[in-house]
This record gives structure tokens, C-alpha cells and sequence, in this order.
């Protein structure tokens, strides 16, 4: 989107759209005080923290994060492996039931 847009002119479904747009769009900018940074800590919460606190944070946020991925691998793996079970069974029940209507049509004709 690398156009300006006079929002006056839009209509409400423009307005929506653009909206939509923009929740996802980043732009380039500077850092005035680069010591000094505003991070997102979740839920709309942001924390003045030095650079160096910043980096700490988000390296504790990446292992945490690994580590309830690890922690819940073997769970997500087992359901799949679940999952793929019922499906090939239902895909056998389903060729059994089509082929015995199809046996009982033939019987019937």
C-alpha cells in the first residue's frame, strides 16, 4: 500500500476494508533514542525497557515458546496419528455402505 488515502472520501466499507489492510501493515521508522524501546508484552500492554532488557526479553519469550512447542509436539503427533485412523476407517465404511446400496439396487432392479 504504497499510496496515500484521503480518508474523507471513502465510504464505510472502504473504510472497513482499508482497516482490515492495515492491521497487517508495517512501515519503515527510525528510533530516536535507540537505548531506550517500547515493546509489545501482549494484550495491548507496552513497557519501556533499554535495549539490552528488550533483547533479554524477547530471548526468554523465544525459549519459553520452544519450549511449550517441544512440550506439545508429542500430543499434536498423536492426534494426527488419531485423526488419520478415524479418516481411513470412515473412508472404509463409507466404501462399504456404497457398495451395498449399490448391491441392494442391483437386487431390487
Amino acid at each position: 500500500m504504497a499510496q496515500s488515502v484521503n480518508i474523507t472520501e471513502l465510504s464505510l466499507p472502504q473504510l472497513e476494508m482499508l482497516k482490515n489492510q492495515l492491521d497487517q501493515m508495517y512501515v519503515p521508522g527510525k528510533l530516536h533514542d535507540v537505548e531506550h524501546v517500547l515493546i509489545d508484552v501482549g494484550t495491548g500492554y507496552y513497557v519501556e525497557k533499554t535495549a539490552e532488557d528488550a533483547k533479554d526479553f524477547f530471548k526468554r519469550k523465544i525459549d519459553f515458546l520452544t519450549k511449550q512447542m517441544e512440550k506439545i509436539q508429542p500430543a499434536l503427533q498423536e492426534k494426527h496419528t488419531m485423526k488419520q485412523a478415524v479418516m481411513e476407517m470412515m473412508s472404509q465404511k463409507i466404501q462399504q455402505l456404497t457398495t451395498l446400496g449399490a448391491a441392494q439396487a442391483t437386487a431390487k432392479a
